[in-house]
């Protein structure tokens, strides 16, 4: 499914999120009060290109309609891309295999109005050759301790980066994507704003080692926004 999220995506009392939005939706179609199980929970802000949950049901609705049904129901800035049946031992969360996330990065004098929303902006020129050199250290098994906000809940922050990219992309983007096993609470952001430390010349690029060796948080660069964080691929073989 794809979200433009601005609200979240757990279900909150109260509150307008991603989760409850699709719940009642299928509620409607198929008359039964259903929870969703996603791959991870985006936060406020965050957006999502391909999320996957997954719940039982009953209904007696053909599964190649069962998209078009729910996005009857749904607001314009959430859309189901597909449905499909699968066995009863699938979770969306703890079957998952692989993570892909995107950061965007404005790299523009002056930045854009319209898509403000949807990518961070950073008007200092950013050195992509010395990022790309940098990003290369995230790969492999690590100790992400230093990559991790205070709230994280998982007890290891041990992780495995199977791929870590910088790339220049038309009308001054920056795209950073990273695909782990999985990825600690805004691990992502953080490892992001590492970067900009690196294309800003404060952090050289052979200095990432150290600071994933030195497991302290202070050791790393800020967290970047919400705005330019996209779910965008979840795996499952």
């Amino acid at each position: 499914m794809m979200e433009k999220n601005s609200i979240g995506w757990q279900k909150q009392p109260n509150k307008l999120n991603i989760q409850g939005t699709i719940e009642k939706a299928i509620e409607k179609i198929t008359g039964e009060e259903i929870e969703l199980m996603a791959s991870g929970r985006t936060d406020r802000g965050v957006h999502a290109l391909g999320q996957v949950a997954n719940f039982k049901t009953n209904s007696n609705i053909p599964i190649d309609k069962f998209a078009i049904a729910i996005n009857s129901n749904l607001k314009k800035s959430i859309l189901i891309k597909s449905a499909e049946e699968v066995d009863e031992t699938f979770h969306s969360r703890l079957t998952c295999k692989k993570k892909t996330y995107r950061y965007i990065i404005n790299n523009s004098k002056y930045g854009t109005a319209i898509y403000r929303n949807l990518e961070t902006h950073i008007p200092t020129k950013l050195d992509i050759e010395k990022m790309k050199e940098a990003v290369s250290f995230f790969e492999g098994e690590h100790d992400f301790k230093a990559f991790k906000a205070s709230g994280t809940s998982s007890k290891s922050s041990v992780r495995t980066i199977y791929k870590a990219e910088v790339m220049k992309m038309p009308n001054e983007r920056i795209w950073i994507e990273l695909t782990g096993n999985g990825f600690l609470y805004n691990m992502v952001r953080i490892i992001a704003g590492t970067l900009v430390e690196v294309g800003l010349g404060k952090i050289q690029p052979y200095e990432i080692k150290n600071i994933i060796k030195s497991e302290k948080r202070e050791n790393a660069g800020k967290t970047l926004p919400p705005q330019g964080l996209y779910l965008v691929n979840v795996e499952y073989q």
